[in-house]
Parts: C-alpha cells; sequence; structure tokens
C-alpha cells in the first residue's frame, strides 16, 4: 500500500522466463524505460521508487505470490492490469514442448499488446500515486483460496516433465529446455 510518509512506489515484476520468452523480455524493457521516467518525475516531488523482480520458477512460488499470467506488474501489490487476458505464446510453448501455453496481453487505450507499453505503466504508477493515499486496500484475494490457473499449471508441469528428462533441476535460472538443445 502506498505510504504517504514514506512516499515510495514499490513495483513488482512477476515473470516466468527472461531467456527466452520475447513477451517477458519486452515487458521488461519497457518497464525499465517507463521507470527512468518515473524515477525523474516522482523524485522532484519527493517520493521513491523501488523495483522488485521476481522470477517464478515453480508452481510453488506462483501460488505464494498469486502469479495469474506472465508477466505480470504490480504497483504496491495491484495489478497494473486486472482483466487479464492471455493469448498463444510461441516462446514460452518452446520451454516445454507443449503448442498451447499462453501468456499475457495488454490492452491501452483501444489497442492490444504483447508487452505493457510504457504509457500503460507511468500511467498506472501515476495513478497509484494520486489515488493511493486515499484508497484502502481491498485486495480481496488475499481473503480467498488461491488457485493456480490451468494455462500455469500445464506449463510447470510440462516444464518439470522437461527438465525431469535432462536431468536439470527446474529452479536453474535457464531454461531446462536450453540445456536439451531444443530451444
Amino acid at each position: 500500500m502506498y505510504d504517504e510518509d514514506e512516499k515510495t512506489l514499490a513495483i513488482d515484476f512477476l515473470y516466468l522466463d527472461l531467456s527466452v520468452c520475447t513477451r517477458c523480455q519486452d515487458s521488461e524493457t519497457n518497464l525499465d524505460a517507463s521507470l527512468q521516467t518515473l524515477v525523474d518525475i516522482l523524485g522532484n516531488i519527493g517520493h521513491k521508487v523501488t523495483l522488485n523482480k521476481i522470477f517464478i520458477e515453480t508452481e510453488e512460488q506462483a501460488i505464494k505470490h498469486q502469479f495469474i499470467s506472465s508477466p505480470t506488474i504490480r504497483i504496491n501489490g495491484r495489478d497494473i492490469q486486472m482483466n487479464v487476458k492471455e493469448s498463444y505464446c510461441e516462446t514460452c510453448s518452446s520451454l516445454t514442448n507443449n503448442a498451447s501455453i499462453n501468456c499475457r496481453t495488454w490492452k491501452f487505450k483501444g489497442e492490444e499488446y504483447s508487452a505493457p507499453p510504457q504509457a500503460l505503466i507511468i500511467d498506472a504508477a501515476l495513478n497509484e500515486i494520486y489515488r493511493g493515499k486515499d484508497v484502502e486496500k481491498s485486495d480481496t484475494t488475499k481473503e480467498q483460496k488461491f488457485n493456480l490457473p490451468d494455462n500455469l499449471k500445464g506449463y510447470f508441469s510440462n516444464k518439470d516433465q522437461l527438465c525431469a528428462n535432462t536431468n536439470k533441476p527446474p529452479e536453474t535460472t535457464d531454461s531446462c529446455c536450453e540445456s536439451k538443445g531444443c530451444c
């Protein structure tokens, strides 16, 4: 939650893969560029911006972070786009030898994008600053039992099977697929 006394904006970037997935890579690039702008703007009005990059490697981590789609950007615990839409992701599918892995798409000003546009990220951050001090956190997901989406269950299951076939632990930062030479 936004703390007016601390004036800190906490941004979390949650993702499945930065070594192969173009959507995660492009999202990270746009987020980093957006942060350059935000740090300059918010620094002038006495705010601090922190970034936490969270590599979701296992189903357990996905559940712990209530991860519903990759990639995800949260500002002060709130997803910057609550309506999650996904489409087929060729690069993530290659990580698991599965033709049906979907990753997040982003909608902004009537257009759909495979990575969040910088303007969407900056807009979400500024909205959080100006509404944060007046809004109590109304996150009901913490009150309800979290269910991992089937798409992510399939991703982790297929990734674990592929890693078992390569004798490489699924927790490694590079993809198991990479060690098998299929990517």
